[in-house]
């Protein structure tokens, strides 16, 4: 494998450390040139892609096809596309797409989501996709990757190298990326006021400044990782756009500390979950979504009353959550939650790994897609 010079771990321990680190430059990177000043507020330039408003406007619905990390920001990316455009939008896991025969056309947007552009499952279901007639948009981090040349459109995340498994700034910037192509389309089918184009423009441009404020948090959730380290099992949960956030944190937990964590939609705990709810059983709630705030404490306080212990990943300026809670954590607000959300997750995951003595970088049973130039 060849690497080029920001690949080596410099003064880092661990490359997974100093690509968490490298989040705001990453997505700096990914961002500035594609947001433009524009008449009545900043707009969004992804004129890259090739993909005219004319045709988009012909899109009858959009499929978004992913795995493991990728397919978490497929989720955001539905609940992006759907709010700011009215398209319907399903996510799919690559791996079962392919086998599903979904309802394709000519009519039809899929985009798939792949840091390396050689994941197989997601490679062989665009495939499919374009077989049956579907325009495909490939949102990628490698150029000259298999998954771009076969594309129709191409939207390049910008990471640079990444060479943990367990993917972090890929994984951020694949976030952007859904932001930026949902504020792209509405922009071009007007389907949102200016001014909240504006908005969202504006919150992208921001947002690596809010997530270098968010590296603050790494000593916060250091202190958290001995008691966590000690757990068989965690949970995790969260509402709407929280819910990606806190499968993804699970995930990060699962890939690189063998701990078994599970995420859970906060709603769905009654039905069965509270059942494995005991004593000193470790809870991350992600909670950012202003309004299911009320339900989201509803759900806690069913947790907490079966002696979970729980930590809770907000805004700033919401106090209220850490007055449940046994531990707060507070993140910097924006438009864009789930790109901040998801930083203490990283920190959790990757000080708990330390703790138990693990590969950190090279998890067991786990390989990566990657092609270097």
């Amino acid at each position: 494998m060849k690497l080029d010079d920001k690949a080596l771990k410099e003064k880092y321990d661990h490359f997974m450390l100093k690509e968490i680190l490298e989040q705001p430059a990453v997505l700096r990177d990914t961002i500035d040139d594609r947001i433009r000043p524009g008449v009545g507020g900043k707009s969004i330039d992804l004129g890259e892609m090739n993909l005219d408003a004319e045709w988009l406007a012909q899109v009858h619905n959009i499929y978004i096809a992913a795995c493991g990390t990728s397919y978490h920001a497929g989720l955001v990316g539905k609940y992006a596309i759907e709010g700011l455009t009215g398209i319907h939008v399903e996510v799919d896991l690559a791996s079962e797409f392919r086998y599903r025969n979904p309802l394709l056309g000519d009519k039809t947007l899929v985009v798939v989501i792949s840091q390396s552009g050689e994941t197989a499952d997601t490679l062989e279901a665009m495939r499919m996709a374009k077989e049956k007639g579907a325009r495909i948009l490939a949102v990628v981090n490698v150029e000259d990757s298999t998954i771009p040349q076969e594309a129709h459109h191409v939207l390049y995340t910008r990471a640079g190298v990444e060479v943990a498994v367990a993917s972090t700034k890929a994984y951020v910037t694949q976030l952007a990326a859904m932001y930026l192509i949902a504020g792209y389309f509405a922009q071009q089918l007007n389907t949102i006021p200016r001014g909240e184009i504006d908005a969202i423009a504006s919150a992208l441009k921001e947002i690596p400044e809010k997530t270098e404020e968010a590296m603050g948090l790494s000593w916060s959730m250091r202190g958290l990782a001995p008691s966590l380290a000690s757990k068989s099992s965690c949970f995790y949960t969260g509402r709407c756009l929280d819910y990606p956030v806190a499968m993804e944190g699970s995930l990060k937990l699962k890939e690189i500390t063998y701990i078994h964590a599970t995420p859970y939609a906060a709603g769905e705990l009654k039905h069965g979950t509270l059942a494995l709810i005991e004593e000193g059983v470790p809870v991350v709630a992600v909670a950012t979504q202003e309004h299911v705030y009320d339900r989201m404490y509803g759900n806690l306080q069913e947790l907490i009353d079966r002696g979970a212990y729980t930590i809770g990943v907000t805004c700033e300026g919401n106090n209220a959550l850490g007055e449940i809670v046994d531990r707060a954590v507070h993140v910097p607000k924006t438009l864009l939650s789930p790109i901040v959300s998801v930083i203490p997750l990283q920190f959790l995951a990757y000080y708990t790994a330390v703790e138990k003595g693990t590969n950190i970088d090279k998890p067991r049973n786990l390989t990566k897609s990657v092609r270097h130039e």
